[in-house]
């Protein structure tokens, strides 16, 4: 071999490692920013837009029940305030399921899609997008079957009667019945935040939130030639708000989320991806469903006790979400950084994300502690339904639940650990130790035993417990799947 054949081998070498170079480059400056960007600056980019829109969410929710709470009827704007605000809690358990069974399915299709986004499956990316938007249809049809033949004998059945059984099932059927829109803008917003598109989501969540607010006083009392519709008017209200939420969803992926293909041409349910979403949204799914079950319960409890307790319950559940929610929206932001990098074996950042996200996931409940404990009077206010009783029965309750904040955060980050890490048994074990087995015969014993007085003390009771489990599967889930995951760079 002569000179000029060895140069021209040294060139050919060197052209293919400029190429390879290069090939690694433009590797590495597509890859999804869950992968690449710092981890710290990550979840903020991922988790504050979430949290904002969260934290809309929670306030639509609370305004939603402060206007509830202002209806008056023939007069009466103490008792029919009261009424309302026991209508919508009676309501809650099954909108809580409703809630559950889109989310579960979100967090299904969210958490295949973030995995296969790491693994580069763009096949099995368009399957769980698409397979979710059919499984999120045939939810809100099962829904509206249950607000059209169910809802009186649902509020009924917790002991609601007069105006409270009246708003009620007004309230639920609806809801119920247009719930299309809710499933649709749970599914659309979860393929946003797969691929970190949450700025997006949070635009629509605000939409919805927004158009709610706006709805809400018109519909309720009859403003600008509206008739007046009471409860009703507060669920046409927000239904109206969710499914223009859902559609604006649908746009913005069309539009901008080019790594997932919704193309329905052609399509037929897979069995496989299907059985992969509901693999890992089913635990979601009835670990919220327990929530509503655990309500159910708390709704015939309270009620044997005094009906302003159930008032009481309802406007925690409002309060509490504008402490919870941003912790929830951190959690969403999560779940796609933990699955991705995952899928990507990259374990220094599933543990980074994890270790930050607890640090602001216990700030999030300190805060709500504080407020619980500190000015409850002062937030039961804005709930002014006209009735002595709200602050009477009120005040010793908040301060008792405000407890449960200190040990809440880290079981609610240790549930989202899991159902990234497609263990979401886990979840389901502590849900229903927590709210079945210690918090609702805790609750049944105490009432008996120092009815209101005491009652509220079953939050931290169960709280505690469901502290030392997840301490225990959080160390389990450590050791056998993060400390096994590879550390690529």
């Amino acid at each position: 071999m002569n000179r000029t054949e060895d140069n021209i081998i040294e060139d050919n070498k060197a052209e293919d490692s400029k190429a390879e170079d290069n090939k690694a480059a433009e590797t590495q400056h597509k890859e999804n920013k869950m992968g690449t960007m710092p981890v710290g600056k990550l979840i903020i980019n991922i988790g504050l837009p979430m949290i904002l829109s969260m934290l809309v969410q929670a306030f639509y929710n609370v305004v939603d029940s402060i206007f509830v709470a202002r209806i008056s009827d023939a007069g009466q704007a103490g008792s029919a305030g009261t009424s309302a605000l026991v209508a919508v809690g009676m309501a809650f358990p099954f909108q809580m399921l409703l809630i559950a069974v889109g989310t579960g399915t979100g967090v299904g299709v969210n958490s295949i899609l973030s995995r296969a986004l790491g693994e580069k499956d763009l096949k099995t990316v368009n399957k769980a997008a698409t397979n979710g938007v059919f499984l999120s249809v045939i939810s809100a049809a099962v829904f509206f079957l249950i607000g059209k033949f169910l809802a009186h004998t649902l509020i009924r059945s917790q002991g609601g009667e007069g105006l409270a059984l009246e708003y009620g099932t007004q309230y639920l059927s609806i809801v119920c019945m247009m719930s299309i829109g809710v499933f649709m803008q749970f599914i659309f917003e979860r393929l946003l935040q797969s691929t970190g598109k949450t700025f997006y989501s949070m635009l629509t969540q605000m939409t919805g939130a927004v158009i709610n607010i706006i709805l809400d006083p018109i519909l309720i009392f009859g403003m600008f030639g509206f008739p007046e519709l009471k409860v009703a008017g507060a669920a046409i209200a927000t239904v109206t708000g969710q499914m223009v939420a859902g559609l604006f969803a649908l746009y913005l992926n069309k539009k901008k989320n080019h790594e997932i293909s919704l193309d329905f041409r052609g399509f037929r349910p897979d069995g496989r991806i299907i059985r992969r979403i509901y693999a890992v949204g089913i635990p979601t799914m009835i670990m919220q469903s327990i929530g509503s079950v655990m309500t159910y319960c708390m709704n015939r409890i309270l009620v044997s006790l005094n009906d302003a307790a159930v008032a009481v319950f309802t406007v925690y559940f409002k309060l509490q979400s504008l402490f919870f929610m941003p912790l929830f929206g951190l959690n969403n932001g999560l779940i796609p950084i933990l699955a991705y990098n995952y899928g990507a074996q990259k374990r220094s950042r599933m543990v980074k994300a994890i270790k930050v996200c607890m640090v602001y996931a216990f700030g999030f409940a300190f805060f709500g502690f504080l407020m619980f404990r500190l000015i409850p009077d002062r937030l039961l206010l804005i709930f002014n339904t006209g009735d002595a009783s709200l602050i009477t029965y009120g005040v010793p309750a908040l301060k008792i639940i405000a407890w449960h904040y200190l040990l809440a955060w880290f079981c609610i980050i240790g549930g989202t650990v899991y159902q990234s890490l497609g263990n979401g048994i886990y979840s389901l074990i502590v849900s229903v130790a927590r709210q079945l087995v210690v918090l609702i015969p805790a609750a049944y014993i105490l009432a008996r035993i120092g009815g209101l007085d005491l009652i509220w003390w079953s939050f931290p009771i169960a709280e505690l417990m469901s502290f030392a489990v997840n301490v225990y599967f959080m160390w389990r889930i450590n050791r056998d799947i993060i400390s096994k995951v590879d550390d690529r760079t």
